[in-house]
């Protein structure tokens, strides 16, 4: 097939608008977190890209886009690994004109960033090589079955696909495979780890906004290409995704401030960052299946609800550090349920009818069902990985180490140099140079 030159074009931009993401997520969670550990917050995604990055070019891909016979319906084959031979395919067979090379980087980045959000709930506590360690092992186990489920198919009218895919659930740009994922595995993670000390009884406010607000801009600059990409192509899907994902982030955004403003007495910016990224996460599953109104919709009410459920940490007592549960899975439950209510074939005939444009119930049970599987197999097998992990090497610091500051124990950095200005203060200035008392004389004069 041709090379369409404008899609791949857009495509390729897409690619690095998405990987720019994590980097993004970096500064979001770095400032979120203290002081005494925002490095190590940050190298936790950005490790997630080197090792995902390996992972998905060796057998990643392979295991989600591919054929396995008997078992397709639930995880993909050998027969890509290592990208063996795909280097002298011009395109796929799938009419989209772009390079297969694009479309392999365009869906690592999605893996990429989907580990690195479950680090967020366990800010201040991890040991670093055992968060190497179950990066790779929960991309295997977790991620790449799921994404097989929801997203392969084989192309053919009857032919095999992802049992999700098969059961006709949407989830344009990452819902299930993504958010429901990351924030439910996050849950499981923050389990086995238990809390932080001292939480809930001292303060562990983020210590730095400006960061949390270029992350939340970084991470939308960057949701273009997430969302809007996930179309493959430069045309009217992509547009629609495009206005979708700008509206309903805006919605979501207002809709969070106004709830603080309300329970609170005021809005704050780590209100509005947060609730940029909750209407990012819902409208991802829905973007290229409802109109820009229905797109407000879904905004106001994640805005909303996401606001008050990241206070359900303190409710139900685990530690969710950075409320990747809270905005992350809540947000994407909202944005994937509400397909079922608001999709219409009118924007998209590759999606559904919901139940306002005629569809019945039928794809909100489609879509409840994609929630609840998801839900279900990330936290089991998330909750089983961590607790392995953690029997055999162990998954927390230790006390004094946490205590002491997770950078400086861990990476052996610190990413303000507080010593030297207390060294600084008190200490001896030099004397003036010495004047002859004639000098002294002419100057007074």
């Amino acid at each position: 097939m041709k090379i369409d030159s404008g899609s791949t074009a857009w495509m390729l931009v897409s690619t690095a608008l998405v990987l720019l993401m994590t980097p993004g997520l970096a500064f979001f969670y770095g400032g979120m977190s203290r002081a005494k550990s925002v490095l190590n917050m940050m190298m936790m995604s950005f490790v997630s890209i080197a090792v995902v990055g390996m992972a998905w070019v060796v057998y990643g891909y392979s295991l989600t886009f591919t054929d396995a016979g008997g078992l397709s319906a639930f995880i993909g084959g050998f027969k890509d690994w290592g990208l063996v031979g795909l280097e002298t395919v011009a395109t796929a067979d799938d009419g989209t004109g772009i390079p297969q090379l694009v479309f392999v980087a365009f869906q690592a980045t999605f893996a990429i960033i989907t580990v690195a959000l479950i680090s967020g709930a366990v800010a201040d506590r991890a040991k670093f090589g055992a968060w190497v360690i179950f990066t790779l092992v929960w991309v295997t186990l977790v991620y790449f079955p799921i994404a097989h489920w929801v997203w392969w198919s084989d192309g053919e009218e009857g032919g095999k696909a992802g049992w999700i895919f098969e059961l006709g659930a949407l989830d344009f740009a990452g819902g299930t495979v993504v958010h429901i994922n990351a924030g439910v595995a996050a849950l499981a993670l923050a389990l086995v780890l238990g809390k932080r000390k001292g939480w809930p009884r001292d303060p562990m406010r983020p210590h730095n906004l400006p960061f949390v607000l270029l992350g939340a801009a970084l991470l939308w600059f960057g949701w273009f290409g997430f969302n809007a990409g996930s179309a493959l192509s430069a045309g009217s899907t992509a547009a629609v995704a495009f206005i979708n994902t700008m509206v309903a982030t805006c919605a979501a955004a207002f809709a969070w401030i106004v709830v603080e403003k309300l329970r609170d007495g005021s809005s704050t910016t780590l209100g509005i960052a947060s609730g940029i990224v909750a209407g990012l996460v819902a409208i991802t599953p829905a973007c290229a299946f409802v109109t820009p109104l229905g797109a407000i919709a879904i905004g106001l009410v994640a805005g909303a609800v996401c606001a008050f459920a990241v206070s359900l940490k303190y409710k139900f007592g685990y530690d969710d550090s950075l409320d990747v549960v809270g905005v992350h899975m809540v947000g994407g439950i909202v944005g994937a349920l509400l397909i079922g209510i608001l999709a219409t074939t009118a924007v998209n005939d590759a999606g559904a009818d919901g139940l306002l444009a005629g569809g019945g119930l039928g794809l909100l049970g489609k879509q409840a069902i994609a929630v609840v599987a998801t839900l279900a197999y990330s936290f089991i097998v998330t909750f089983i990985i961590a607790k392995v992990i953690d029997l055999i090497m162990g998954f927390r610091i230790d006390e004094e180490d946490e205590i002491a500051g997770i950078d400086s124990t861990a990476h052996a950095e610190t990413a303000y140099d507080f010593g030297s200005v207390h060294a600084g203060v008190g200490a001896s200035i030099p004397a003036a140079p010495k004047v002859s008392e004639g000098a002294a004389k002419k100057v007074e004069a």
